[in-house]
């Protein structure tokens, strides 16, 4: 059966939402004094990691895709000192994502996406590609998130893309 590049990128977004908030239940029982501690992770800790999230999903791509302007903060910049708020925020970054892809027409997943990066440079990239790149970002820092979780002596749910599939075919 063939799959359009749109249900595809829809499949996506499910899983981009679907696979944080199992990341979140899996980070919720880790005690503060580890969940925000500097453990080898590229922005310091898990708080650190979740916050860069947030941060690139809804003050950065988001509004690039919908023409809205864009945060200048730094890439580490702490969005949401409170774990719990930075849960709740970074769900509801990521559920705009399923609706935004069910939005867009074919002729739009073919065009381009023209935005300005963080660094005040004018970029065109092809909208499917964009897209996909912010979805690929943040499974990229969930797996280091899981890997800390991991080395810290937690359980996490697993986040492999068939289990979402497997969820959907039930």
């Amino acid at each position: 059966m063939a799959v359009s590049a749109k249900q595809q990128l829809a499949q996506m977004a499910r899983y981009h939402a679907w696979a944080t908030e199992r990341l979140l239940m899996s980070v919720a029982p880790i005690p503060d004094e580890v969940y925000g501690k500097r453990c080898s992770l590229f922005f310091g800790s898990i708080h650190g990691t979740l916050n860069h999230l947030l941060l690139t999903d809804s003050e950065i791509w988001y509004p690039r895709f919908v023409q809205a302007p864009t945060t200048s903060l730094a890439l580490d910049a702490e969005l949401e000192r409170d774990r719990i708020s930075l849960a709740s925020r970074l769900i509801g970054a990521t559920a705009r994502w399923p609706g935004y892809v069910e939005s867009l027409d074919e002729p739009a997943l073919a065009g381009d996406l023209r935005y300005t990066m963080t660094t005040g440079q004018a970029r065109v990239l092809p909208m499917a590609g964009a897209l996909l790149h912010v979805f690929n970002h943040a499974t990229h820092h969930r797996g280091q998130i899981t890997a800390a979780i991991s080395m810290l002596g937690f359980e996490y749910e697993p986040l492999d893309l068939p289990f979402l599939i497997f969820s959907e075919l039930a």
